[in-house]
């Protein structure tokens, strides 16, 4: 009877406790089914309407700053520097003289020159007088005409080498840093400063072959700096034309090289530097641009997601527990054009109105679900300035 007690006792305990978890099973389950009726939680995200804009044509490009003229100024001849009159970075004229080398040999032998001439000369005045009454012979005065002419060419030669001493600034600009001393010995062709002029810069920038026949001379191009400018405005725009088009392609590249002039406006242009090169096409062009950071970019394309209501037939929540309408997010594959500030130009996939995800769009996915807040967005601009801090 004790055995008998004993496994009653244990079956309904079994039993007891099967029918707790079946119950927790089932209650799983419920949760499950649930769960998947309702779908996943719906992502916050903001919105904007992609907009019909017409821009004016161009193309983009980035080139190198380079100087109308700018030379390495060095001397002809040896010598011993003796005076220099200028300091790095200033500003001259042509024609002033910037470095003398010893010339003290030279201006010797050009004085001991002007006194042969200086007697040549008295002599043929004399011989002039004699061969014309007859006294001296004609040879004589050809001997005397050509000994003048000696001495002249004598004493032009050894002021050319004097001249040869002194360094003169070939024309107007703005010298860099001095590279000589008093009392140096210097070389022919020892560098002693560069000389840039400041009238005019020039922009070399490269486009691809197939833009060739959209590009010509005279055309307006804008260059813009990535540094500050000098009232402070960051990325402030200097305007230039296209001065000449590279009649050859190159063969590596496939690209065409042009030079754009900037005549005014560039002073805080300096060779070397850097700069975005957008070439002004004529006319304008009616785009469907979406902002910039709308676009997902991924290895097999660019998208973007579409805002559209919720299907009667698709699963998930149609409102959350605060009341918010639940939307979907269609993912759209798109081809973009040309990109105007904050703005990207859609040139197939979006059509004008169109609602799309602009910010959260990294952690959506195709038919995702989605719940728009646009209490805090940032509005795109076409010609954006941030504050510089």
């Amino acid at each position: 009877m004790r055995w008998l007690v004993t496994i009653v006792s244990i079956l309904v305990v079994v039993g007891s406790l099967a029918a707790v978890k079946g119950a927790q099973i089932g209650q799983l389950i419920g949760f499950g089914k649930q769960a998947e009726k309702d779908g996943p939680p719906p992502e916050v995200v903001s919105t904007a309407k992609a907009t019909e804009q017409a821009w004016a044509g161009s193309l983009t490009s980035v080139g190198s700053v380079t100087t109308s003229k700018g030379v390495s100024l060095a001397p002809d001849v040896p010598g011993v520097v003796t005076r220099i009159h200028f300091e790095s970075g200033a500003t001259v004229k042509r024609g002033d003289v910037l470095v003398e080398l010893d010339a003290s040999v030279e201006r010797a032998q050009l004085a001991a020159a002007v006194a042969r001439r200086d007697l040549a000369n008295s002599n043929i005045g004399r011989t002039r007088a004699l061969a014309k009454s007859g006294v001296l012979s004609p040879a004589q005065l050809d001997a005397d005409e050509a000994a003048l002419r000696t001495a002249i060419t004598d004493v032009e030669g050894i002021n050319a080498q004097i001249a040869k001493k002194t360094l003169r600034a070939p024309f107007p600009g703005r010298l860099g840093l001095r590279s000589v001393n008093l009392g140096q010995y210097l070389q022919p062709g020892t560098p002693v400063t560069v000389l840039e002029t400041t009238e005019a810069v020039k922009v070399d920038f490269s486009l691809p072959q197939q833009r060739l026949a959209e590009v010509h001379t005279g055309m307006p191009v804008r260059l813009q700096l990535n540094a500050n400018d000098a009232a402070g405005d960051a990325g402030a725009a200097i305007e230039g034309t296209i001065a000449a088009v590279d009649p050859t392609v190159d063969p590596v590249t496939r690209v065409i090289r042009l030079r754009a002039d900037v005549t005014s406006g560039g002073e805080n242009l300096r060779p070397g530097m850097f700069v975005e090169v957008e070439v002004l096409l004529p006319g304008e062009k009616s785009l469907v641009a979406v902002p910039a950071m709308a676009v997902v970019h991924a290895p097999y394309g660019d998208s973007v997601f579409i805002v559209e209501e919720k299907k009667p037939d698709s699963p998930g929540l149609r409102e959350t527990p605060d009341g918010k309408k639940v939307l979907n997010a269609r993912q759209q594959f798109v081809k973009l054009g040309p990109a105007r500030g904050d703005f990207v130009a859609v040139l197939d996939g979006v059509k004008n109105g169109e609602e799309i995800v602009t910010s959260g769009s990294f952690k959506l996915r195709n038919n995702a679900p989605i719940v728009v807040d646009n209490t805090k967005v940032l509005e795109p601009k076409l010609d954006p300035r941030p504050e510089n801090r």
